[in-house]
């Protein structure tokens, strides 16, 4: 889970419609803004390097998507702005070794607070980061002049007790499995609202199990891996009678191209300082891989790239809200997108596998953090 979960704000200019945003929505914060050395840093942070380009916001910059894309944005010459509240969700160094890779290319990041503390055991928090938090930024949206472009992160999870595969944009969402995804699908529900009424050129993302070098260390081949180096059991669940469950992991750059292509298609807010001035684009796309794999053959994999045999604690799958399977129908996103996967899971986790070795340090008979 995000706090922020990712939101790109795409504005038209490099300074001026980024400083709209910022007055628009500095009420909203707690933090320091403003002040003659961090517009300095906002100026160059957000400047554009190249013809057409844009100059983005990006909320969880240091989160695991969120540094990706704002790293393949800056590359290709856009601005990039960070905006992140770095919450203890899990272990802050992670996200510390992110903005600092972030700075070394020049993207400044603004450390905020959206006004409410995280608490992981508060099953609020969902509430305040993924509800609370998106109509903050909605409301700072909706009063910029000129109004921003968004494309922001929703997620496979609302697509919950469907068991119609593949998963399509136009699937039933209405019955979610967890209060994650209820807090997601009410945020696609929110955006819309905010499009109808203010202008305001939006574009979900669903994402599908998203994993690569620089990932969260929640996930399930993030936290096998740590525990197999250290020789630690490993729990694999599976679904009612004893069916495997699967997922459509998605790696991180085949990610990012679809978020970067959202930008590079949507088109401009309709929007003026809170009032509409006509209709405005809304879309919703899934971002996944079409290749489901189960979590029994991911091991495997898992297993190949670190040299090391698991040991695996096999049990059933709790009623945690978890469901058995995903499975992504790209259809849409590769038609207004141009969005094509190309990474598979062996390949994939042979970049993640390669990443965590290095990163914690990791050579054998010494342990791994």
């Amino acid at each position: 889970m995000f706090l922020w979960a990712l939101f790109l704000v795409a504005l038209t200019a490099a300074y001026l419609s980024f400083q709209s945003f910022v007055h628009s929505g500095s009420r909203y914060f707690a933090t320091a803004w403003g002040g003659a050395h961090w517009e300095r840093q906002v100026r160059s942070s957000a400047e554009i390097h190249r013809h057409n380009g844009l100059s983005v916001l990006v909320t969880g910059a240091s989160g695991f998507v969120g540094a990706h894309v704002s790293l393949a944005l800056k590359k290709r010459g856009d601005g990039v702005v960070g905006l992140d509240n770095f919450n203890s969700y899990y272990d802050p160094s992670l996200k510390k070794a992110r903005k600092n890779l972030l700075e070394s290319q020049n993207i400044f990041i603004v450390e905020a607070q959206a006004g409410v503390r995280y608490a992981m055991e508060n099953p609020h928090s969902y509430v305040h980061s993924n509800i609370a938090g998106l109509v903050t930024l909605l409301e700072a949206c909706k009063s910029a002049d000129p109004q921003p472009a968004i494309a922001w992160a929703s997620s496979s999870s609302v697509y919950g007790l469907n068991d119609k595969v593949p998963f399509s944009e136009s699937d039933r969402t209405d019955q979610p499995a967890s209060l994650y995804a209820a807090t997601k699908k009410a945020g696609e529900e929110i955006t819309h609202t905010y499009n109808h009424i203010y202008g305001l050129s939006i574009t979900g993302l669903r994402f599908f199990t998203v994993y690569g070098p620089w990932g969260r260390p929640d996930m399930a081949y993030f936290s096998f891996t740590r525990n197999i180096l250290q020789g630690k059991p490993i729990t694999v669940y599976r679904g009612k009678n004893r069916v495997d469950l699967a997922r459509d992991f998605t790696y991180i750059d085949d990610i990012v191209k679809g978020c970067v292509a959202s930008l590079d298609t949507a088109k401009r807010s309709t929007g003026s300082g809170g009032k509409k001035q006509g209709p405005a684009q809304y879309r919703i796309f899934n971002l996944g891989n079409t290749s489901p794999v189960t979590v029994p053959m991911m091991v495997g994999m898992l297993e190949k790239h670190l040299k090391v045999k698991a040991k695996k604690h096999v049990v059933e799958m709790p009623g945690n809200g978890d469901v058995p399977f995903t499975h992504a129908n790209i259809s849409s996103a590769r038609w207004e997108l141009g969005y094509k996967p190309t990474t598979d899971l062996q390949t994939g986790l042979k970049k993640f596998v390669k990443w965590y070795l290095s990163y914690y340090g990791y050579n054998h008979g010494t342990s791994v953090k």
